[in-house]
């Protein structure tokens, strides 16, 4: 049997000292990341203005470690209304650059401003006639000079020991791509329902997309007696259908009122006869009801504002249409 590999114990003097380089290390992040607010200036409003009249996308491009930042730009941008993709420079000078049209809009990211793959491609960018956001350490680099509009990601130092490994460029290039992306979406008018739609997969698009009628149980599943049945023939109903509680209506299906689990335990303490009672006359009347249009959140929030586990649904006429209970938001992901 294979041993388990033992971490290494390391000395008090040792354990302190790695302390001291991660904040060290965050210190030095962070201070590079408060200078960027003196940077929120016209030319920040410039590459929006560009953003916000592109008829096309928002094209990000990056080497390396700024690869990886405009690729993840490319991502919040296109998640908050502003459709934007990534393409590879050194891919784009061998065929991938013809998915860049004159209705784009490029933003290249390079710490150094002088990226082989990009200045390679920027002669053929500039002669597309399309309009180019560079974000550089350096405004007076080959990239900077180009652009159309320059952004200033500039650090005093890295927080790598060395100075070598990108770590506090990054992380400047990365909130400035945050800054431009939450720009555009609030210039853009986009909503928390919008964000739902671009992520109809995760716990808020289900929160504020899936609809009541959704969820709901509906014709044979929907537990439903009539007023004038007797109290142990609702039970039945309750226990069949499984939802711990039974619609009573009149005639015309209207909603008169409810039975619940906690009605029957009621009942129960006050000595009811369950063979020889009315439901009409036990139920709980004007309980509360959704419509089917609403959403799954909403009945969630009614649920917890008083406390109950089930819902009945109702038309605008009052005409019973289905019910639900918590473990159907739970099943749909909406708890």
């Amino acid at each position: 049997m294979k041993a388990e590999q033992q971490a290494p114990m390391l000395d008090q003097g040792e354990r302190d000292k790695i302390k001291q380089l991660g904040r060290a290390v965050v210190d030095t992040e962070a201070a590079a990341v408060a200078v960027l607010t003196e940077r929120m200036d016209d030319s920040f409003v410039r590459a929006c203005e560009l953003m916000l009249a592109c008829e096309g996308r928002i094209v990000v491009i990056g080497m390396g470690k700024s690869g990886h930042i405009g690729s993840k730009t490319a991502a919040t941008l296109a998640s908050t209304g502003s459709p934007a993709f990534f393409v590879h420079p050194g891919e784009a000078s061998h065929g991938d650059l013809g998915m860049i049209t004159p209705r784009d809009v490029v933003m290249a990211f390079s710490n150094s401003g002088e990226t082989e793959e990009i200045l390679t491609i920027l002669p053929l960018i500039k002669r597309l006639g399309v309009p180019l956001i560079a974000l550089t350490g350096s405004a007076t680099s080959s990239l900077g000079k180009g652009a159309d509009v320059h952004l200033d990601i500039s650090v005093e130092q890295e927080a790598c020991p060395l100075g070598l490994a990108p770590t506090s460029s990054t992380t400047v290039s990365l909130v400035m791509g945050d800054a431009l992306a939450v720009a555009m979406l609030e210039q853009r008018g986009f909503t928390a329902e919008d964000f739902a739609r671009s992520h109809p997969g995760g716990r808020l698009g289900r929160r504020l997309l899936l609809l009541i009628r959704d969820i709901m149980h509906s014709d044979e599943t929907l537990p439903c007696v009539s007023d004038g049945v007797q109290l142990v023939d609702a039970l039945m109903e309750m226990s069949h259908k499984g939802l711990g509680m039974t619609a009573v209506v009149d005639q015309h299906n209207k909603l008169v009122g409810v039975f619940t689990d906690g009605d029957l335990r009621r009942a129960v303490d006050q000595g009811v006869d369950i063979y020889h009672s009315r439901v009409g006359d036990l139920m709980t009347r004007n309980s509360h009801t959704v419509a089917p249009g609403d959403l799954a959140v909403e009945a969630l929030l009614l649920m917890e504002t008083h406390k109950i586990n089930a819902l009945l649904v109702v038309d605008q006429d009052n005409i019973l249409v289905g019910a639900l209970n918590m473990h159907d938001l739970l099943r749909a992901g909406v708890v």
